[in-house]
């Protein structure tokens, strides 16, 4: 007791005979899969199925699944959606070596990806009058990516946190300039004859499909069908160094590598394979990159390519195989349904309702906040009709009966692009506002602020595609950052002492 309080009892260490407390351990967080295996009911019974099951057995049916694909459908564009999402499979595989298991921030990675495919372009292409058959140039290509990784790390093995993270986007842009710029390289600047060594701005074309022993592969479903077996092939490869005394290392320089090299563990020696197995499979992806493309630019392996995998790694959960399978197909399927304003506004109205359905309690207050928005929007249209019809001129963004409804329910100005801008910046210091506001105020604040919410994006977000999806995933990977850090399938960290 103190001051007629009850304590309540800690659960002892292992090694102690008394209840205690347990300094450097978040037992909430230690005794999570404890807690879920003692789930009753059939949540319990079907969690206890699904973490009896071997990993293994989850990645080969995702294969069997993928392998369907093209069984299913003969549209190109679905097809070409699909080895997309396979090659962000790959790149994830490979980032999450380095940054999910060896926990070291490589800002540099997307580098790895544009010299492997600029390694294979070079030697299976006019550009040099090479055409190297594809077993030579494919693992030529790997091995190269590989010592480039190394090179990279070694003076950088020192390195932790934002030191190391300099380093590697340095290098990334080192990557981008010389490459986009390589048009004209001459020995050291001296003399004036140089040479054509990347192409430049202009990239290296017509670049030979792959040839695998006289398997011509060229069509879109054969690079399907080749870089899903490359990506079976090197998940499970990883599994095996995962369940190894390597990937085991891995983890504990993750978790704190000022212990491991205490406890023996050769940190420098890791840091160096994590970044050449890294770097290698990134190569791997650009040779695969290539060959489908038959055409690679500089401008393909920039900054925006490197949030995409890391939106990726991140929303699935860094340091689990599942997380790169799961993080790339949601990311790319998103990025490639919010293409269109039809489709992206969809997604939009149902998020925002998926959100205010788990959000807001009780219930009587989600009728509230829906209705109220619905009446609110009405009610301005009305107005608008009777003493300001330019806020009603425009035109709608979308056909369709929802194309119809919104119309009747959102203002549409002659001039939605103007006013539009205001009113997304207004809208993120609305949003910023609702963080401030206790519940009652929250649900009331919440319905002009989601009616703002649906007038910018009527008037301007819907019609920027390229921008506005990147802002929703940006949107999604903050929210699932406050509900769940560890990502979809990461683990929760656990402090040992």
């Amino acid at each position: 007791m103190d001051g007629g309080r009850e304590i309540p009892d800690i659960p002892a260490r292992p090694d102690e005979g008394e209840p205690g407390i347990r300094v450097g351990v978040d037992d909430w967080v230690a005794t999570h899969e404890q807690r879920r295996e003692d789930l009753p009911g059939l949540r319990g019974r079907l969690w206890r199925e699904v973490a009896r099951t071997p990993r293994p057995t989850f990645y080969l049916a995702f294969g069997i699944a993928a392998a369907l694909l093209p069984v299913l459908t003969s549209d190109g564009y679905v097809i070409r959606v699909g080895f997309d999402t396979v090659l962000y499979m790959l790149l994830c595989l490979g980032l999450n070596v380095v940054v999910g298991y060896a926990g070291l921030l490589d800002l540099g990675y997307v580098a790895f990806f544009g010299f492997g495919a600029y390694v294979y372009a070079m030697l299976a292409s006019p550009h040099f009058g090479l055409h190297w058959s594809t077993l030579i140039v494919v693992p030529l290509a790997v091995v190269m990516t590989g010592l480039l990784g190394l090179l990279v790390a070694l003076p950088s093995r020192r390195l932790v946190g934002d030191y190391l993270a300099i380093v590697t986007l340095f290098f990334g842009q080192l990557f981008y300039t010389v490459f986009q710029n390589g048009s004209r390289i001459s020995l050291l600047g001296i003399g004036h004859h140089s040479w054509d060594v990347t192409g430049g701005p202009n990239g290296i074309v017509d670049v030979d499909n792959w040839n695998l022993g006289g398997l011509h592969i060229g069509s879109l479903q054969g690079y399907y069908y080749t870089a899903l077996v490359v990506f079976m092939l090197s998940l499970f490869a990883i599994y095996l160094i995962d369940v190894s005394r390597t990937g085991r290392a891995w983890k504990s320089l993750r978790e704190d590598p000022l212990a491991a090299e205490l406890m023996g563990i050769p940190v420098n020696r890791l840091k160096l394979v994590g970044f050449a197995i890294s770097a290698a499979i990134g190569g791997l992806a650009g040779t695969l990159f290539a060959g489908l493309n038959t055409a690679v630019f500089a401008a393909d392996f920039y900054t925006p390519t490197l949030i995409i995998i890391y939106a990726m790694l991140i929303l699935g959960g860094a340091g689990s195989l599942g997380g790169v399978i799961l993080g790339a197909l949601v990311v790319n399927v998103s990025l490639e349904a919010l293409r269109t304003p039809g489709h992206a506004t969809w997604i939009f109205y149902i998020v925002i309702l998926a959100t205010l359905i788990a959000k807001v309690r009780p219930w009587r207050w989600l009728f509230v906040v829906v209705g109220g928005t619905i009446g609110l929007g009405y009610l301005l249209v009305a107005i608008a009709n009777e003493w300001f019809p330019r806020w009603t001129a425009g035109a709608p963004t979308i056909g369709g009966w929802l194309g119809d409804w919104l119309n009747q329910w959102v203002l549409h100005p002659s001039n939605p692009q103007t006013i539009g801008n205001y009113a997304f910046i207004i809208l993120v210091f609305a949003v910023l506002g609702l963080t401030l506001l206790k519940p009652v105020l929250l649900w009331i604040a919440m319905i002009p602020t989601l009616y703002l919410a649906a007038f910018a994006w009527q008037n301007r977000l819907v019609v920027e595609p390229s921008i506005t999806r990147l802002i929703l995933v940006g949107v999604i990977l903050i929210v699932l950052m406050n509900v769940r850090p560890q990502g979809l399938l990461g683990a929760a960290r656990v402090e040992i002492v």
